[in-house]
């Protein structure tokens, strides 16, 4: 809107406030202005009769300015150049133009190539100034992309140490576990020492499996994460009855297994993780707890409050709900160690696939934890 007032402002004080040809075509020059963004060369063309008739400046500069700034071409902007020189080198009329006026013509010639070049040389240096501006910006972008890669990189290196780390410091110890419990199983006649050594040799070759697909994802790079994910099967909800049995804990199983949902082993894993982080917890705070799971499809779980209460239910998933009394006063705590990050990494787990995880303390003493995962309209298998 400013280089039309200025146009406008132009054409006034060369042309007066009388009407007349002069002012109306240098108030037209001015007025295309508004449109000089989306038809630079039609504008500029629309004003060189405001220089040629009303002998106005401003119009016809900014028209040239503006098409130097957004279509730069050697030939197009020649060709208008030289338009603008004529429309400012020959008076009007035509008739009152005096070639042999050698000296006049000169300074007029020199006057009109200096307004022409004026405005594209401006016009080529703020349009190479945003090409430059553009430049930066994506070399800044690739500096934040290589950041990136070398983040990446140092993370895949930091990666394989706790690898390495990880398999000399747990690996060992876990492997005398078993092998120690094999020599028990071996050597005793007494059958609950036996099933006992049984459980640990099992509990220790299930412990080297998950953390040798564990070291095998920490070493993965790039591709080789979806490799690693095959190092080990990986848990789902049919095997929480062995999980719940070899707890050694007062567990009371209900409910059934969802089958048949594409993705689901992603949901099943995390409710047998959930499962398992809840046992370790009660084995840890309420020894001699009674406990009970609840496995279900969360349809049904809706469908019975929803009768309870007269309203419809809508939305399909599975309910994870492990429930535990009062510990027993006479049971005596394990002292194993914690770091207290259990919980939050089942809420995080739960809210990364789209679901909820409820954790709190009941009136009777217990705890009780919930979680409630998307898993799709399936049907139920009974556990």
């Amino acid at each position: 809107m400013v280089p039309v007032l200025l146009a406008v402002a132009d054409a006034m004080l060369v042309n007066g406030v009388g009407l007349g040809l002069e002012l109306g075509v240098s108030i037209a020059a001015a007025v295309v202005l508004l449109v000089r963004r989306r038809f630079p060369l039609l504008v500029f063309l629309l004003t060189l009769p405001g220089l040629y008739i009303g002998y106005i400046w401003f119009a016809p500069m900014i028209g040239l300015y503006t098409l130097a700034a957004l279509r730069p071409g050697r030939a197009r902007l020649g060709v208008c150049a030289v338009l603008l020189i004529a429309a400012h080198f020959f008076p009007y009329p035509i008739s009152d133009f005096e070639l042999t006026d050698y000296r006049e013509n000169t300074l007029v010639l020199i006057d009109a190539t200096v307004t022409s070049a004026a405005p594209i040389a401006l016009g080529l240096l703020v349009r190479t100034r945003r090409e430059l501006a553009s430049r930066v910006e994506d070399l800044t972008r690739s500096l934040r992309r290589e950041d990136r890669l070398l983040a990446d990189r140092v993370k895949t290196t930091e990666r394989a140490r706790l690898a390495r780390e990880m398999h000399d410091v747990v690996a060992h110890q876990v492997s005398l576990i078993s092998l120690q419990a094999g020599a028990v199983q071996v050597s005793t006649e007494d059958a609950a020492a036996r099933a006992g050594a049984r459980t640990i040799r099992e509990l220790s070759v299930r412990t080297l499996e998950e953390l040798r697909h564990m070291v095998g994802v920490l070493r993965a790079d790039g591709g080789g994460a979806g490799q690693a994910q095959d190092l080990a099967p990986q848990p789902d909800l049919a095997e929480l009855p062995r999980l719940i049995e070899m707890s050694a804990l007062d567990v009371t199983y209900e409910g059934g297994v969802v089958t048949g949902a594409q993705g689901a082993k992603t949901v099943e894993r995390a409710a047998f993780r959930t499962v398992q982080e809840a046992l370790t917890n009660i084995r840890k705070h309420a020894p001699g707890a009674r406990v009970r799971i609840r496995v279900d499809p969360l349809d049904a779980a809706r469908e019975e409050g929803a009768v309870r209460s007269g309203e419809s239910c809508t939305g399909h998933g599975l309910r994870v709900e492990i429930r535990n009394g009062p510990p027993d006063a006479t049971a005596a705590a394990p002292g194993l160690p914690g770091g207290g990050h259990g919980l939050v990494g089942l809420r995080e787990r739960a809210q990364s696939l789209g679901g909820t995880l409820e954790a709190r303390r009941t009136s009777d003493g217990g705890f009780v934890v919930r979680a409630e995962l998307p898993y799709g309209r399936l049907g139920t298998e009974t556990g």
